[in-house]
């Protein structure tokens, strides 16, 4: 064994080596250091006070990392840098630590596993020490398959060969290497190399000294350990391997005897293998990493070859580089699950995969499968699965899916032919706390369990009537899975009728049915169907009788709703219509009205627009011009333009600020004057950043001004309240409210929803829409509110108070809003929150179609329907938003609205004839707006005399 050890010093790096290329690589440094400081002077106390400073420093950030690590452990990149810190300062202790905490959460990168195992080698001492760090080489191996490490492994083990058996065992380890990473075929090469040496050097221990014969023992050893070497080369030669001529040539001039015919063939045909390798091989060396689009190309052609060993290895390579991506996981754990079904494989391919991605859900619950699979003990996936619910999964209905998962897994255990056994009360207590897991831990996290149709109960209560004909117990988790919500839904009903219908008895079935008929609101006709093809086959006359009564009087109901909602749909069409002929009619009078003003102004009249557009600005329109007052326009278009709708749910936006100024009025002459209210802030002193926008008050309001003062006085000093009126002064049910201080309007935003004169108002931030035309302030949720049910029907002389009693019955109430139009009146409508989804499921039940005041109640979850915040921002003047509202021709709205008609046709050839209002009328020709004539067009007066040419000529030059 000295030969032996002679030759190790060859194939291992030297501790003492080691250690003095350290000491010359400090000195190194210190040398470049003197050169970099070359010229400036420092004393030896400068020195130590720059590093007890950096040392000061590293010590600070070291115990912030370990601090943030003790709140969240498993931040990866906290770990790295706290790692490498220590590593830095020489922490030797605490830098083993905490690579051993890193370990425990995460796999480790191959930088970081040689950088440990290095360090733990350096710290070898004796034979336990060794032992240590063999523990450490086996887990690194299982991290990764990664040829570096091997071959640190195979090296260290050398270095240990001494001990008894240690040959032996450096070739156990050297076998396993190849196995693992013999095929890599860029780097497989070298671990064959380093085991070649090996062989080599055993080789020259057994060699007889020169001139001596041999024994028969020695001899023995001696062919032995040649046909080692000998078989180290064929089987090397049989993988398609980078540069494996050069293995071949080497192994021609080592054997005495040539290159057998045998091995030549076989490395022949593994050089076809490498060339068809080869293109795929090329890609991934010129490809930049994470190379995901490479390697997969790779798997599919190592797939079609059909070598499960070289399916392996490349599905390896690709993971040790893309070791988050989740379905290279995926892919590879399926491989080895259906093709290769080696345990020890499997499983740790498995394990893996869920240390790299833990967030997946899918990977834990396919490891689950894998160890029921291959008979893991009840503890180990127990175990598992208690990893599993604490990975963190990003979803709500990851935790319902894992869970089915470990109760399948349970179901399957238990005998179902025993009345009783461990393993059934162990499955009911998993279902019993999968229940309580999403209702608690889910919900407090995603605000939802993910189970809306509650499967996992479905799931229990049908394995409870199947195998364990308990029809008692199957009932009461229906019961739950109603009141959950689920009771308005045709096919949750029709699922609990199937289960009766298998498992229990008709009288159920029909009260299933009946139950049905008065809940369900997606398809009641279905559910109708079914009781009555039900009491045909299993009822009686009375039970016919009572079913058809119990579904005419529900399909009565449901078509008179479909009705109501067809019949308020096409009132909502016919008033759209109306008002879009209103609004062509009214753009045809303002058209003409205003041809006829243009053509009889004075200059009088033009001087007195001056000297309002003086006074305005000239990005501000007239208020003569938005405001005329001619009838059917200023009264109702402009209303229907500024206005907006608040309706059940919605709150109005603050409208344009350039049409802010309300309330004008005429004076005799026609001409609008200042506004009605007095304006004692110029718009200049307006702030938005010190306002809030108020809407929702009620239109018959008395002194809106004075009683939002009082309101809003809590909260800071009030500047100004601006309370906005339509053109006839009424008030509109809005008005801006401006502080002397901004910050009260965060106060003031607090008061959002209370109430003013029994009426909740809208308290928003003031925003320009005009400069922020996205800005929205619609809050009201549109989602289904499961806590919540929306009662219609109610009598109009219903208050909250004869509502909070009729509801609180079914559970604890929590708020009551009745829905009122907006001069305050009720609708008959109101919405009615209750602490949780169980209690407004269960008034859902109890009280839709029960009679108050002789009104039929209609009750429902509350699913508001969705709001489309329109853009009013940009048509903001008057006339401009009836323009836009106009209807486009086939090929679009035109690029102009100029008449084309010459001039001359609009004049009478009688200069006296004119109407009574001013303006010229024609005998000939009257000339029509864009609506009714299209724009600029003359309609000929079919009664008269039709005109010549030479009409028009002379006409066209004034004659």
């Amino acid at each position: 064994m000295a030969a032996t050890g002679n030759e190790e010093q060859t194939l291992l790096p030297d501790i003492e080596e080691e250690a003095e290329g350290m000491e010359r690589e400090m000195e190194s440094e210190e040398e470049e250091e003197e050169e970099e400081g070359m010229g400036v002077e420092h004393s030896e106390e400068e020195d130590e006070e720059d590093t007890s400073e950096d040392e000061r420093e590293n010590e600070a950030e070291i115990q912030r990392l370990e601090e943030q690590l003790s709140i969240n452990a498993f931040d990866y990149n906290c770990h790295v840098d706290l790692i490498k810190l220590l590593q830095q300062e020489g922490k030797l202790h605490r830098l083993r630590k905490a690579r051993q905490k890193m370990s425990e959460l995460f796999p480790l990168t191959e930088e970081i596993w040689l950088d440990w195992l290095k360090d733990e080698i350096r710290l070898t001492e004796d034979e336990s020490d060794r032992e240590k760090v063999y523990e450490l080489f086996e887990r690194a191996v299982k991290d990764y398959v990664c040829p570096e490490i091997w071959l640190e492994y195979v090296q260290y083990s050398i270095g240990g060969m001494g001990a008894q058996g240690g040959i032996e065992r450096v070739r156990s380890i050297f076998e396993r290497a190849l196995t693992a990473v013999g095929l890599h075929m860029t780097k497989g090469a070298s671990i064959w190399e380093a085991y070649r040496e090996f062989e080599i050097v055993i080789l020259s221990t057994v060699q007889p000294p020169p001139g001596s014969i041999p024994s028969q023992e020695q001899q023995e050893l001696l062919n032995a350990q040649l046909e080692r070497i000998h078989t180290l080369f064929r089987r090397q030669l049989a993988v398609p391997l980078m540069d494996m001529e050069g293995t071949y040539a080497e192994y021609a001039d080592w054997a005495d005897d040539g290159v057998p015919e045998t091995v030549t063939h076989q490395y022949r045909r593994a050089l076809q293998q490498l060339e068809k390798c080869k293109p795929v091989e090329e890609a991934l060396l010129v490809s930049e990493p994470p190379k995901l689009a490479e390697y997969q190309a790779y798997i599919d052609f190592e797939m079609k070859e059909g070598d499960p060993a070289r399916v392996q290895i490349i599905f390896e390579r690709a993971l040790a580089e893309n070791c988050l991506v989740p379905d290279l996981w995926f892919k590879y754990t399926t491989y080895l699950d259906r093709q290769l079904k080696i345990k020890d494989l499997v499983l740790s391919a498995h394990e893996r995969a869920v240390r790299n991605c833990p967030w997946t859900m899918g990977l834990w619950k396919s490891y689950l499968l894998a160890l029921e699979r291959h008979g893991a003990d009840h503890q180990t996936v127990t175990d598992v699965f208690e990893k599993a619910l604490n990975a963190g999964f990003i979803q709500a209905t990851d935790y319902v899916e894992i869970w089915q998962s470990n109760l399948g897994y349970l179901r399957r255990r238990v005998d179902f032919s025993k009345e009783w056994s461990r393993e059934l009360d162990e499955l009911r207590a998993a279902f019993a706390r999968s229940l309580d897991y999403l209702k608690q831990d889910v919900e407090e996290r995603f605000s939802e369990s993910g189970d809306l149709s509650c499967t996992i109960m479905q799931v229990w209560a049908r394995i409870e009537a199947l195998h364990c004909k308990n029809m008692q117990k199957a009932r009461e988790l229906w019961d739950s899975i109603m009141t959950k919500g689920n009771a308005k839904y045709a096919n949750m009903w029709l699922e609990y009728y199937n289960l009766e219908r298998s498992y229990g008895d008709a009288a159920h079935c029909r009260k299933a049915l009946h139950r049905a008929v008065q809940c369900t609101s997606d398809y009641p006709e279905h559910v109708c169907d079914v009781l009555l093809n039900f009491e045909r086959v299993e009822g009686s006359l009375e039970d016919w009788d009572a079913a058809v009564q119990k579904t005419e009087t529900k399909l009565n109901r449901v078509n008179e709703q479909r009705a109501r909602v067809a019949e308020k749909e096409a009132l909502l069409t016919r008033q759209e219509e109306e008002k879009a002929e209103h609004r062509r009619k009214a753009k045809a009078d303002k058209k003409a009205q205003k041809k006829s003003q243009k053509a009889n102004r004075t200059g009088d009249k033009r001087k007195a627009e001056d000297e309002y557009e003086e006074e305005w600005g000239e990005d501000e329109e007239l208020p003569s011009k938005r405001l005329r007052g001619e009838e059917g326009f200023g009264s109702t278009a402009t209303e229907e333009l500024m206005e907006t709708e608040s309706g059940l749910f919605g709150r109005r936006a603050p409208p344009p600020r350039k049409s802010e100024p309300p309330g004008f009025h005429k004076n005799q002459q026609g001409l609008s004057e200042a506004p009605r209210q007095p304006q004692d802030m110029s718009k200049e002193q307006r702030k938005d950043e010190d306002s809030v926008f108020v809407s929702n008050l009620a239109f018959n309001l008395e002194d809106p001004e004075g009683k939002l003062r009082t309101f809003f006085q809590g909260c800071g000093t009030v500047q100004q309240v601006r309370p906005v009126f339509t053109v006839k002064g009424a008030f509109r049910g809005y008005c801006y409210v401006q502080f002397e201080d901004r910050l009260a309007v965060a106060e003031a935003l607090k008061l959002d929803r209370q109430e003013v004169d029994g009426r909740p108002i809208y308290v928003s931030p003031c925003v320009d829409k005009n400069k922020n035309p996205d800005f929205k302030v619609f809050k009201y949720k549109t989602a289904v509110e499961q806590h919540k049910i929306f009662i219609s029907g109610l009598p109009y002389s219903c208050t909250k108070e004869t509502l909070e009693d009729l509801c609180k019955q079914h559970g604890t109430v929590k708020a009551i809003r009745l829905i009122t139009n907006r001069s305050g009146k009720p609708k008959g409508l109101a919405y009615v929150e209750y602490e949780n989804e169980a209690q407004a499921s269960q008034a859902v039940l109890k009280m839709d179609g029960t009679m108050l005041e002789n009104f039929t109640l209609s009750v429902a979850i509350s699913n508001p329907p969705s709001r489309k915040m329109e853009d009013k921002a940009a048509p903001s003047r008057i006339l401009g938003a009836a323009m836009m509202r106009q209807p486009q021709g086939a090929r679009g709205k035109g690029r102009t609205q100029i008449s084309l008609l010459p001039r001359s046709l609009y004049r009478q050839s009688d200069p006296d004839a004119k109407a009574e209002n001013g303006t010229i009328s024609a005998p000939h020709a009257t000339v029509t707006d864009g609506v009714h004539g299209g724009p600029g067009t003359a309609s000929l007066d079919t009664q008269t005399k039709s005109l010549s040419n030479e009409d028009f000529a002379r006409m066209l030059l004034k004659k």
